[in-house]
């Protein structure tokens, strides 16, 4: 078997989502994921004018040669385009392995340590009791794990509240970036209150999540997981922004309440210090971004040996292709913690057919083999690229700032 032809589609069915075909002389075809929120074409450009050229040819069953291929031969290493683009390949090289085989990619990578895959949804609002009430929508729905993010006194945006009474909570909403405003003070008084009314009205049996979003320094950070430990969160997610790997040892030596970080990450490399000093719980890149299926099982093995456990980054900037492989994944892999779930719209599930269930805030795949995901090309050609940008952050007196 050889592949033939590898190409991109990019579509905007709500949102831009960017699709790898590949497909073989042997007319099996498969998919992967290559979407990069808000620098889609830059991926694109990376696939066409440097990859995919290169597959032609080739054996789609070499799929650790293929991707040490792409890696290492391009010198310039490492990166969220280069190593979104990797994955995309890898990952329709799985699909297509698992098709030849007859068998769900998750059995190909060793059978599944679990039966079904424990999400947290959402829920957020401009103030605490909004931000509550969207909770209780959650437990009424038979979720175990819920992130809650509320808006702020006095500050206009604020990072997973929906703005202008929106229902869905989507960043990359405008063809140039918005300005968003942040104050760290009035976010450590009010995050302690919104978990302490959470408990109080949900109980001690609901898994309760935050996202920080890189927002504060060191020591901050360890004022608000000190200020959090009588609500016992579930982790408390990318509390400082990760380039100085160093700083998670600080903020662990302060606090007890589990830490999470890593959806930006591209490679094992973004995170090995991390794991190997004990200093974070659950390591949060996603396949689609940290060069597929392949490396991802690397860094899952490191983190298994230091007691740390996956829970992928899962917004809707994963397309339903890298969110079944990463249900694949999830499927397997012996250390996993949690699943991020935001669900896409209709549209996008009709020009992403799948075969995954989800009902009560629990997934489960089948044994289609592959990933169990199609696209609908004709429907995707309805719906054409449109430059989408994430936001800004600054503080209030015009500092630029971590989003």
């Amino acid at each position: 078997m050889r592949i033939t032809s590898a190409r991109v589609i990019v579509c905007c069915p709500g949102r831009n989502l960017v699709t790898l075909k590949i497909e073989t002389d042997d007319g099996v075809h498969g998919l992967g994921d290559a979407t990069l929120n808000g620098r889609e074409i830059a991926v694109v450009s990376y696939l066409e004018n440097h990859l995919l050229p290169a597959l032609i040819g080739r054996d789609p069953a070499a799929i650790e040669d293929i991707w040490h291929y792409a890696y290492l031969g391009a010198y310039w290493r490492r990166g969220p385009v280069t190593m979104t683009a990797i994955a995309a390949i890898d990952v329709a090289l799985w699909d297509i392995k698992a098709k030849v085989a007859g068998m769900p990619i998750y059995q190909m990578l060793g059978g599944a340590s679990r039966h079904r895959i424990m999400a947290y949804g959402h829920a957020e609002g401009e103030d605490i009791a909004a931000c509550l009430d969207s909770a209780q929508g959650f437990v009424d729905a038979g979720y175990d794990a819920i992130r809650l993010q509320c808006g702020l006194p006095g500050v206009g945006t604020t990072y997973g509240v929906p703005k202008d009474g929106q229902t869905r909570y989507e960043p990359a909403d405008a063809d140039l970036p918005a300005e968003h405003v942040w104050n760290t003070a009035r976010y450590l008084n009010q995050v302690p209150k919104l978990f302490e009314q959470a408990r109080r009205r949900f109980g001690d049996d609901v898994h309760l999540l935050h996202d920080v979003h890189h927002r504060l320094t060191p020591i901050e950070a360890a004022r608000l997981g000190r200020d959090l430990e009588p609500y016992h969160l579930f982790w408390m997610e990318d509390s400082v922004p990760a380039e100085n790997q160093a700083a998670f040892a600080m903020v662990r030596s302060h606090t007890t309440t589990p830490l999470a970080v890593g959806e930006v990450f591209n490679s094992i490399h973004d995170c090995r210090e991390m794991i190997q000093s004990g200093s974070i719980d659950y390591i949060r890149t996603s396949l689609t971004h940290a060069g597929g299926i392949t490396h991802m099982r690397r860094i899952a093995h490191l983190a298994e040996l230091h007691h740390v456990r996956t829970g992928c980054h899962g917004a809707t900037d994963i397309s339903p292709v890298g969110l079944a492989a990463t249900l694949h994944f999830d499927t397997w892999v012996p250390n996993f913690g949690i699943q991020e779930h935001m669900p896409h719209d209709d549209i996008v599930a009709a020009v992403f057919p799948s075969n995954h269930r989800f009902e009560a805030g629990y997934f489960r795949v089948d044994d289609t083999p592959g990933h169990g995901v199609d696209i609908d090309e004709r429907l995707a050609a309805d719906y054409p690229f449109k430059r989408a940008s994430l936001p800004v952050n600054r503080l209030e007196d015009g500092t630029v700032w971590d989003w």
